[in-house]
């Protein structure tokens, strides 16, 4: 029988959980749903100092009042968050938008790590270029500032999110410590954000998914991915995960639901799809 597929990897010396639990748009009941999912064995964090969107303070005390109880070592968790540019905020900022951008960028640090109640942030990850397209000055000032913060030691590793390949593969020039990571909403219809994700491969960068679910819902309901998922007894949602981890992402899942929580958590104990499956789904365009 084939192995499970592996619940840590190894990126950059740091301790990583093949699945993490996003807390994007849950506002105040995010405090709750973290630790429902750190019940259901959820132990890798993604949010972001970005009021409009998330509720950072909320996952810190969730995390706070489950290292109390003895719940989770900090040894045993990932926290990840991120630094926003302006654009992507809304009244609610984490810095002065007068200030540099670099200093920008160490006050939103400085906020995180105070939200959080942890001496060290896991990963850290620039929301977003400013610009649709190309990479504006702005955004290279953030990232020489994240990198200056990974130097002085108060993030482990980096990372970027909302990327273009030709986006990432600019940054990756300009870079004196490239990504880590690199987060998008991962589409189906483009072969699952194929031409970022092969650039990962190349780079030796971890591809992050999210929106796996939310942004195929055509697929999910489409004849192969439910085929897929019946004969491996699996809901189509798990048979998606399932595929994501066999093709190198580390998946993100935003769910409320514990029983789903648990769900996705149980494909980590599955024997791996065919490859005939996986190909497949790699294909699977609606």
């Amino acid at each position: 029988m084939t192995s499970p597929v592996p619940r840590w990897r190894d990126v950059g010396g740091a301790r990583v959980p093949a699945f993490l639990y996003g807390t994007a748009w849950k506002e105040e009941e995010t405090r709750r749903l973290v630790r429902l999912a750190l019940e259901a064995g959820f132990r890798g964090f993604d949010t972001a100092n970005q009021r409009k969107h998330y509720h950072e303070a909320g996952v810190g005390e969730a995390l706070s009042e489950a290292l109390a109880a003895g719940l989770v070592r900090r040894d045993e968790l990932f926290v990840q968050t991120k630094f926003t540019h302006r654009g992507g905020q809304d009244h609610r900022l984490p810095y002065d938008p007068s200030a540099p951008v670099q200093e920008q960028v160490r006050a939103s640090c400085a906020r995180s790590l105070a939200h959080l109640g942890v001496d060290v942030i896991d990963a850290y990850v620039l929301h977003g270029p400013s610009l649709r397209e190309g990479l504006a000055p702005a955004d290279l000032e953030a990232w020489t500032a994240m990198e200056a913060l990974q130097g002085a030691g108060h993030v482990r590793l980096l990372g970027v999110s909302n990327v273009t390949r030709a986006q990432l593969e600019a940054l990756c020039d300009h870079a004196a410590a490239p990504p880590a990571f690199v987060q998008n909403r991962c589409y189906a219809r483009t072969g699952w954000d194929r031409a970022v994700r092969d650039l990962c491969r190349e780079r030796g960068m971890v591809y992050q998914g999210f929106s796996l679910l939310t942004a195929n819902r055509r697929e999910l309901d489409g004849p192969v991915v439910r085929d897929v998922a019946a004969r491996a007894g699996l809901t189509p949602a798990q048979a998606v995960f399932l595929f994501a981890l066999q093709v190198g992402m580390l998946p993100l899942t935003g769910t409320t639901s514990p029983a789903h929580m648990r769900e996705d958590l149980a494909v980590l104990e599955r024997s791996p799809l065919p490859e005939e499956d996986v190909r497949r789904l790699e294909a699977v365009s609606g």
